[in-house]
């Protein structure tokens, strides 16, 4: 008979089965610019080539990679390829890997300060780093009353801001009691959907969710705003919440946040703002106008594992005041008490976000920072952005295609001046030979192509493909 022992990988066997899972990463690296960026996996066809029913005893090692090539890979939309300019990016890198490897490898569980002191503070260190690197407010580091966690994704973050707010604006009450419907949140009309489920989340309901029209720019128009809220207290109602976006995800507007940020310090509202994608930008001075107005924001949030080189998932959240956040989410169990906790010297992270438990994040993203540097962070950002207006520039000078917005920085939204259908056709046309994939949005109620940039290893001459595929693709639909 086996002893248990036998059934557990060994020190052994691990290092050389990581020094093979290493090579493959590598390996994969080396030639993603050579597969399909989109996959051309039917529905189900993974499921039926795989076993119905799991081992009874264990297989080899080489076996489990045979599968990964033959079956996974296949159905893998590459989203670490430089022709990968869909979506937002999402880009990861060397240190970022090895960052999660290792976190993976120690096996944290850092809900408390006290479950791993260095999963806390590296966490709270590097959070205050990044307000210095992005030019934030130093309202949100931790050292006064704000301070900084590593949530998720931004739709955590925007959660967690609500509920805060839910709470001020109850005095606290509405954690004990539940919502009375009279509560109103406010986004515009280009806001994420994460707002929108929160709201449902938090008990809001999405009828109390008001969608503020933008202006010509796709901004939030902020007399718009402010009507509304004027309306909602004069039908007895109480506003609570105004998510204001740096960078929506349609188009990468910039809600106008000194004009809303007023407007919720005089009305006394929880202002939220959401930089996800578009907020590493302000790793560069010259793009830092993008944060005007934070300074009057209650938190806000970005990713870095959009566009700075950490894989998902990792959103930086900041509070101005991080007694609200702590005082809506703080449970406090018997078994969780322990006497770090009890002294108020610490931070516990677990009452910061939804769940309990949390995994060493800060790890990754102190690895990218220091592999990087503020500067060469910055490198790739200026790079990323010099492309997209060199690209906007050729689609300027075209005869059939045309800029539906004024590019801020890595996204370019643009349109064929052939309609909507071609616009269409040429997308999944595109999209389906795999040399590169672009997705769509609609401004101005007219379907609009999407080029985003921003992968780790985008270079010019990949754009440059894109653009001239782009061109003969349209002039072969056209016939």
């Amino acid at each position: 008979m086996k002893d248990h022992k036998d059934f557990h990988m060994t020190p052994e066997e691990f290092r050389l089965r990581g020094h093979t899972v290493i090579d493959w990463i590598a390996d994969y690296q080396e030639r993603i610019e050579s597969l399909p960026v989109l996959s051309r996996a039917k529905p189900g066809e993974l499921r039926a080539a795989l076993p119905e029913e799991p081992p009874e005893t264990g297989e080899d090692f080489e076996a489990v990679m045979r599968d990964l090539d033959e079956l996974i890979l296949p159905g893998i939309t590459h989203w670490q390829s430089p022709n990968f300019f869909a979506y937002f990016p999402a880009n990861a890198s060397g240190p970022s890997i090895l960052g999660e490897l290792l976190s993976a490898g120690l096996g944290v569980q850092g809900m408390l300060w006290a479950t791993s002191p260095a999963c806390t503070e590296l966490e709270t260190h590097v959070l205050d780093w990044l307000v210095g690197m992005l030019g934030l407010p130093d309202r949100f580091r931790s050292d006064g009353e704000g301070g900084g966690v590593i949530q998720d994704t931004a739709s955590s973050a925007a959660l967690c801001a609500l509920l805060a707010a839910r709470e001020r604006a109850t005095g606290f009450l509405s954690d004990e009691k539940g919502c009375d419907g009279t509560l109103v949140a406010y986004a515009s009309t280009q806001t994420h959907s994460s707002i929108e489920k929160a709201v449902r989340i938090a008990g809001l309901g999405s009828s109390n969710l008001r969608l503020i029209e933008t202006d010509e720019n796709y901004s939030m128009a902020s007399d718009l705003l402010a009507s509304q809220i004027a309306a909602d207290r004069e039908a007895g109602l109480v506003p609570c919440f105004v998510c204001a976006t740096v960078g929506t995800t349609s188009s990468l507007a910039v809600d106008p946040v000194p004009e809303i940020g007023k407007i919720c310090r005089d009305e006394n509202i929880w202002l939220h703002v959401d930089a996800a994608m578009a907020g590493t930008a302000a790793l560069c001075p010259e793009f830092r106008q993008i944060n005007n107005g934070v300074e009057l924001a209650d938190s806000y949030c970005f990713n870095p594992h959009k566009w700075m080189f950490t894989n998902f998932d990792c959103d930086c959240f900041y509070v101005a005041d991080r007694a609200a956040l702590i005082r809506t989410l703080t449970v406090l169990p018997e078994y969780l008490r322990n006497r770090p906790t009890e002294s108020g010297a610490v931070i516990d992270y677990r009452d910061w976000h939804i769940p309990l438990g949390r995994r060493f994040r800060a790890l990754k993203l102190w690895m990218v920072i220091r592999h990087y540097g503020v500067e060469g962070l910055r490198h790739h950002v200026r790079a990323h952005v010099a492309l997209a207006r060199e690209l906007a520039d050729w689609i300027t000078e075209s005869e059939d295609f045309e800029l539906v917005a004024e590019p801020l920085l890595n996204l370019v939204c643009f349109r064929h001046r052939g309609g909507d259908d071609l616009n269409m056709r040429l997308m999944e046309e595109l999209n389906s030979g795999g040399r590169i994939y672009l997705t769509h949005t609609k401004l101005g109620g007219r379907v609009t192509l999407r080029f985003s940039i921003g992968q780790t290893n985008t270079e010019r001459r990949h754009v440059d493909r894109a653009w001239d595929l782009l061109q003969k693709t349209a002039l072969e639909l056209e016939k």
